[in-house]
């Protein structure tokens, strides 16, 4: 059963037969995170890096920012049974799509949010594919934690 994970959403599972997936991943990230051991996983699709941006919107919606988003997915994780150390995360997205002459740098500043983020939580990325100026899709399989990623114009393909 798919579970899309829209813009600014995060979804999490323990449903063996669920298969969280994020669409048009451009300047937005994705972040997916598996736990083997407790066979949990959770998607998030995060539009902004700081959600001092908008404090407002952050407060009804963490998942709009990195620096809430985050946090709450592993918040979601663990109360389900996942541990920080055998995580195993994805990071994708990041790119310059929509902003071609990079003015905002959006998908950069997003790229370095989760990087400090998952740092200051001293949690690995395991693989990462961002940046770039193309728009990617990422599927999550909650039986065994395969991760599927899609770019534009191309099939996908196991990560």
């Amino acid at each position: 059963m798919n579970i899309i994970v829209g813009v600014s959403d995060m979804k999490v599972s323990s449903d063996p037969d669920s298969v969280l997936i994020s669409y048009s991943l451009g300047s937005c990230i994705g972040i997916a995170i598996y736990d083997p051991v407790a066979k949990v996983g959770g998607l998030l699709h995060f539009m902004l890096p700081e959600s001092k941006l908008d404090e407002g919107k952050a407060q009804k919606n963490p998942f709009m920012f990195a620096d809430t988003g985050i946090p709450a997915l592993f918040e979601a994780l663990c109360d389900m049974g996942a541990v920080k150390e055998r995580m195993k995360v994805i990071v994708t997205g990041g790119a310059q799509v929509l902003d071609q002459k990079g003015f905002l740098n959006i998908g950069k500043r997003n790229q370095i949010a989760v990087k400090e983020l998952l740092s200051r939580h001293k949690v690995k990325i395991d693989y990462e594919e961002v940046g770039g100026n193309v728009n990617r899709t990422i599927k999550l399989l909650i039986k065994n934690g395969e991760a599927w990623l899609k770019i534009s114009g191309q099939e996908f393909r196991e990560i």
